[in-house]
């Protein structure tokens, strides 16, 4: 019963750290994101807005992996997994989301604010 509990934490938390729950990205995803490029800019500087599109690219990351764990722990309980495969799994699903985003921003499908184009 307790590795359903904790299932359902996973699946929650990771529910609004995904990019499944775009609405949450103000309250979770981008402070997260912010933090980590604030961090990141203390030992260089230069590097502010990479280091936060790569903290906001982890927070997702992040949580489709907590969702997939979760998930596990619902639906197979106690039985053996394989966490590499997960992993990668995750991984290579929150990447092929971010090349569709970028793409559809590169054939103007979406459009970037003016605050991110620099126009």
């Amino acid at each position: 019963m307790l590795t359903k509990i904790r299932g359902l934490f996973f699946v929650g938390l990771g529910y609004m750290l995904s990019p499944l729950s775009w609405w949450n990205d103000l309250f979770f995803n981008l402070p997260i994101a912010y933090l980590f490029g604030y961090l990141v800019s203390w030992i260089f500087p230069d590097l502010f807005a990479a280091a936060t599109i790569g903290g906001y690219w982890l927070s997702n990351v992040l949580g489709i992996l907590m969702m997939q764990m979760g998930g596990t722990d619902i639906f197979l309980g106690q039985q053996p997994r394989n966490i590499q495969k997960d992993i990668v799994i995750s991984l290579g699903s929150s990447t092929v989301y971010t090349l569709i985003i970028i793409g559809l921003v590169y054939f103007h499908v979406l459009t970037l604010p003016d605050l991110i184009s620099n126009k």
